[in-house]
């Protein structure tokens, strides 16, 4: 049986690829993109079966480009998974600690490890397009001396030595992932929705929508606003909620697009924040 293939911004290694396996614990084929407006374009050309995009991290915030590239893609988010973010320091075998000289990995790595590089002020820092990247070729080309910042599951693909675990300075860190398809039925037990509003402009509108998601008693769990380009100083709202009754979902959906000037579902799916 064919593995499903997913695209996704990164290579095999990524957080983006730990993600992959825990919704696909069978295994997967990494259809790797350098950028993420890539993701789902390889959906709707075919080569990809599903995208995969990380939307919110628990320290960062949103990414909120994703937000414009979910919305305008013609694609449904299916499901959401949460990664914890844990750092390791690998290098390739033979090297210990007092033979590292650099240290490559994304910038963001780099930043989430500080603690960690600060008792070791000797070694250089060299920021990289990846963290899996980074693992990746210093594996290739056996570097002696350096060392990647990267996901346990890069240092298992690559044959790199784990040298020091966990050397994130946050414990709680971790990061929103959504997979994205061609619309589809909502999976049984499916219990929340991502919606794109846009509201009158005027007094009140927003509150409006809130007051009925309050009523209703969904549990929203995101709201997030976006600029829309094409009507200055307007904008349009991202909102999560956990709903509690499936059979009152319509009702609340009508309520919902009277009181706004444009409504859309982005995707209903199974609650993982839990």
């Amino acid at each position: 049986m064919a593995l499903p293939r997913i695209a996704l911004q990164g290579i095999a290694g990524s957080f983006h690829h730990e993600a992959a396996l825990q919704l696909f614990p069978q295994g997967v084929e990494v259809v790797a993109c350098r950028y993420f407006d890539q993701v789902p374009q390889a959906v709707s050309e075919g080569r990809a079966d599903f995208g995969l995009m990380a939307i919110e991290n628990s320290t960062a915030g949103s990414i909120l480009p994703n937000y414009a590239l979910i919305d305008g893609s013609g694609l449904q988010i299916l499901r959401e998974v949460y990664v914890d973010v844990r750092h390791q320091l690998m290098a390739p075998q033979g090297t210990t600690l007092q033979n590292i000289q650099r240290v490559w990995s994304h910038p963001m790595a780099l930043l989430q490890c500080g603690r960690f590089l600060r008792r070791h002020s000797a070694w250089q820092r060299i920021e990289y397009e990846d963290t899996a990247a980074a693992a990746r070729d210093i594996a290739r080309h056996n570097l002696n001396g350096t060392a990647a910042i990267a996901p346990r599951i890069a240092a298992e693909l690559y044959g790199l030595d784990i040298l020091a675990a966990d050397i994130h300075d946050q414990s709680s860190n971790a990061t929103r992932f959504v997979l994205l398809g061609r619309p589809a039925p909502p999976q049984a037990g499916a219990d929340k929705v991502s919606l794109r509003i846009e509201t009158p402009h005027r007094p009140g509108a927003l509150l409006e929508i809130l007051e009925i998601l309050a009523a209703e008693r969904w549990n929203m769990t995101k709201l997030q606003s976006l600029p829309i380009p094409e009507k200055p100083w307007e904008y349009r709202f991202f909102i999560d909620a956990v709903f509690p009754e499936a059979d009152a979902f319509e009702k609340v959906i009508d309520l919902l697009g009277r009181k706004s000037s444009h409504l859309k579902i982005l995707g209903i799916y199974p609650n993982q924040n839990l």
